[in-house]
């Protein structure tokens, strides 16, 4: 049987959940209906960074707004699954349109709706205080809370298991 750390030399493709993985899972009401959500610059610097080393990263989140579709925009990832209630349905539909193999994909969550998409991948991770249940299943367990650096800590260790983490130091626009 493979090991973690196996698991991660054969990763092309990040999916993650935002609210409790990207952020800490507090969200503000805006007035005019959007929300806010405050994102880890270390986070975004290393979605900008494995783009630029060819990986894809995909969002499929059941959280909504503007400004959390913006914000991913700005990282330039792959794609963004808004607003989503049935995660497994969003994920069988990126598969057929982006000839994913489940294998190679690894996903963060941190909650009850994630478990399902979690039991299709290659590798399921979650954030130091993902739920209970998340965490049992997860192949990997980041130190890391949601919003605090746990995107960081996946990218970086499955770049740095494939020979790719700091290639190049040239600073990446991220916000």
């Amino acid at each position: 049987m493979e090991n973690f750390k196996e698991k991660l030399t054969g990763v092309d493709t990040f999916i993650f959940d935002v609210d409790g993985v990207f952020t800490d899972g507090v969200i503000g009401l805006l007035e005019g209906g959007d929300f806010l959500r405050f994102y880890h610059a270390r986070d975004g610097y290393a979605v900008t960074y494995a783009i630029s080393e060819g990986y894809r990263i995909f969002v499929i989140t059941g959280g909504r707004g503007e400004l959390l579709e913006q914000r991913f925009r700005k990282l330039k990832v792959s794609g963004v699954q808004a607003n989503v209630a049935d995660k497994c349905a969003a994920l069988r539909e990126l598969v057929a349109r982006e000839g994913l193999d489940l294998k190679k994909c690894i996903y963060m969550g941190d909650d009850i709706p994630d478990l399902g998409v979690m039991r299709m991948v290659g590798t399921a991770v979650c954030p130091a205080d993902a739920c209970h249940e998340v965490r049992d299943i997860s192949a990997y367990v980041s130190r890391y809370e949601g919003g605090k650096g746990c995107v960081r800590d996946i990218i970086e260790q499955v770049l740095r298991a494939q020979g790719r983490w700091m290639k190049h130091t040239v600073g990446m626009h991220t916000v």
